[in-house]
């Protein structure tokens, strides 16, 4: 199982988001705990980003909103941690 890394911009986000949509905590939650287990299960829909954000990688965490994060390497564990980086819309992540 991988470990979740909150970054700065992605607390602020998560907050925001939540205040805005009190709704999708509990989906993002869900996303969140399947990211750990997999991040690459099909409902997820995973993919790698280009551009500005090329080495990043993100997933679905419902019909409008992405989560963005980076695999890190983990001392501790055989699998890479995930680094969260930004939660938001299509629009507002991209």
């Amino acid at each position: 199982m991988r470990t979740l890394i909150w970054g700065k911009t992605f607390k602020r986000a998560f907050k925001r988001t939540i205040k805005k949509h009190p709704d999708l905590k509990e989906g993002i939650e869900e996303t969140l705990k399947t990211l750990t287990k997999d991040p690459f299960v099909p409902r997820l829909e995973t993919h790698k980003l280009k551009g500005e954000l090329s080495g990043s990688w993100a997933c679905s965490a419902g019909y409008n909103l992405r989560v963005v994060f980076d695999f890190v390497k983990s001392q501790h564990q055989k699998e890479d941690d995930i680094l969260l980086i930004e939660i938001g819309t299509h629009e507002e992540v991209y």
